[in-house]
């Protein structure tokens, strides 16, 4: 196979799958990219056991072929070259890159190999990017990053609405959902639980890209899921086990709120976390205390002192301290693009609402800490 394209074409696919070509690849095998030459298309792909990416382009192509390249060496390379066009040369056990006076001679990685999952229905639903990866922005940074405790909370449920869809996390310390209105991606009360890290390069490629009207082409199985934007082609396997019943977290109504400047909020956030970041519990909590003056923070560490601050806010309800976890609590303020946010309070132990002043669509609830 032979063929001949500009670096930076090249370089964006090549970075986009080799995303999907990670250390977990299978049978310890090293992870690699399939690079198919049809014609002038050229098509590459990168895969682990339960995530393929693939990415379509056009190329000067001349003799149709395929081989396995090693992800991280091909990546580096092509990165390393000076803009302008590069070309492959190679057969099925090497093959040559050169650009200017650059040449580089790269073997297929001994027991290399690419995941194909399982074939899907032809058909799909479009769905408006733009939207779509505001949601998951929102909502994937909830879900569960180690799948060793509770593999189904790595996933982000999709669940069909009577008007919508629901996107809902939990790590089972904070939980996060938003409703899409209008959207209809799955059979009346069904529901499918998507791996968080599969959507997490979903909204990646949607916020790279600034084109408004995107679309996405989405379809699923029993077993697997499909999306498909521009040239790049995303499957993964769906996640099984009881994902748990959330409904049962969101309280009817709350005693106590604060409507409170959210820029505010976040900046006093970072400055007294700023206490903990060096200290060998860096998750100790901060203390905010809720009354007619607005938000009080306060983080007290024996190693580094302690930092407070008064964030002016309109609250109501009874003087009250909640503990949070300072880390937790920022994600779920800049979940928020508003200006002006909510949050809502029951009592020091059980979970606070984070959201968006005057619109419920998207909620954050987290768990308060015990302290003493």
């Amino acid at each position: 196979m032979k063929f001949r394209t500009e670096r930076d074409n090249l370089l964006e696919a090549l970075v986009t799958t080799s995303r999907a070509a990670s250390a977990r690849s299978a049978m310890g095998s090293s992870p690699s990219l399939q690079l198919s030459l049809h014609g002038n298309s050229l098509d590459i792909t990168g895969s682990d056991p339960d995530l393929v990416i693939e990415s379509v382009i056009e190329v000067a192509g001349s003799g149709d072929g395929s081989i396995l390249l090693p992800s991280r060496l091909i990546v580096e390379i092509v990165r390393s070259l000076a803009p302008g066009a590069i070309t492959f040369d190679g057969g099925e056990d090497e093959m040559r890159i050169t650009s200017g006076k650059a040449e580089f001679k790269v073997r297929v990685p001994v027991g290399a190999e690419i995941t194909r999952l399982s074939p899907l229905p032809s058909e799909g639903i479009t769905l408006p990017a733009k939207r779509f990866a505001e949601g998951l922005r929102q909502v994937v940074r909830a879900a569960l990053t180690d799948d060793s405790r509770a593999p189904q909370l790595t996933g982000v449920l999709m669940a069909a609405t009577e008007t919508g869809i629901r996107l809902v996390a939990t790590d089972s310390y904070r939980l996060a959902f938003c409703d899409l209105e209008g959207i209809s991606a799955l059979a009346p009360g069904a529901e499918v639980l998507i791996p968080a890290r599969a959507l997490g390069e979903i909204e990646r490629l949607i916020s790279a890209s600034n084109d408004d009207d995107q679309t996405i082409l989405f379809r699923h199985s029993e077993f697997d899921a499909v999306f498909e934007i521009g040239n790049v082609k995303l499957t993964t396997r769906l996640l099984k086990g009881q994902f748990p019943d959330y409904q049962r977290l969101l309280p009817p109504s709350y005693p106590n709120q604060i409507e409170i400047s959210r820029d505010d909020l976040a900046s006093a956030v970072k400055r007294v976390r700023l206490m903990v970041r060096d200290t060998k519990d860096a998750t100790t909590p901060v203390r905010i205390s809720f009354s007619g003056a607005g938000a009080e923070l306060n983080v007290l560490t024996p190693e580094n002192g302690s930092a407070a601050e008064l964030v002016d806010g309109k609250y109501t309800g009874d003087d009250l301290i909640v503990a949070f976890n300072p880390n937790y609590l920022l994600q779920g303020i800049e979940a928020i693009r508003s200006d002006s946010i909510l949050i809502e309070i029951i009592d020091s132990s059980k979970p606070a609402t984070i959201r968006s002043d005057g619109d419920s669509d998207y909620q954050y609830l987290l768990m308060p800490v015990r302290v003493s």
